[in-house]
């Protein structure tokens, strides 16, 4: 049974994410001023903090595993070095590939330096908006791990959200391993929205 406290962390954290939706749709354009609010609500008590995403490869062995897993995302409408932090198993677009969408580990962010191991390559530091994303399979080469020793920086509004929990089979599955904090934060969302049930039966086995 989830506690009280929880439910009232849970429900703060709700009503940032509606928010964030509606002053993301009130930028851009696709709904009015006299829309934001019942935006804001709709999105506080309809809307869910997570989505299942499907994903298979070997790129993110051994933390996620190589033969398909279900992912429960907590979804991130408006992404900034306060809502995602180093460490983070994150879903963003594919850079290369726009239709698509990858799951990497959030190696740096905007201010960091970036030291290559060629030697050739020059230092470098990530600019404002910019991260740095990597593969977790060290035994996939650098040119198969789709990350950003291929592609470069990348920006942190192509992050859609993080990865707070893996469903690898139906006995095998529980809660990704993100930076501290951002376990923390999410640890209501888990209790409230996880349900593995639902994950069982989406998943491809």
């Amino acid at each position: 049974m989830v506690s009280a406290a929880t439910w009232i962390r849970y429900a703060v954290g709700k009503l940032q994410y509606s928010a964030s939706i509606g002053w993301k749709n009130y930028k851009g354009g696709q709904i009015s001023d006299r829309e934001l609010g019942d935006t804001i609500w709709k999105n506080f008590f309809q809307g869910k903090l997570t989505c299942l995403h499907y994903i298979k490869g070997e790129e993110m062995a051994p933390t996620l595993g190589d033969q398909g897993v279900t992912l429960l995302v907590r979804k991130i409408p408006w992404v900034d070095p306060k809502k995602v932090f180093v460490g983070d198993v994150v879903l963003l677009k594919d850079p290369i590939n726009s239709e698509d969408y990858l799951v990497r580990r959030l190696a740096a962010i905007e201010g960091y330096e970036m030291v290559s191991t060629d030697e050739k390559d020059e230092p470098f530091v990530l600019e404002k908006d910019q991260c740095w994303v990597l593969a977790d399979n060290e035994n996939v080469k650098p040119k198969e791990a789709k990350d950003s020793r291929t592609f470069g920086p990348v920006s942190l509004k192509d992050i859609v959200g993080r990865a707070i929990y893996c469903l690898r089979t139906a006995v095998d599955h529980g809660p990704v391993n993100n930076s501290q904090f951002s376990m923390d934060l999410d640890s209501p969302v888990l209790e409230v929205e996880l349900d593995v049930d639902e994950m069982a039966k989406s998943h491809k086995a």
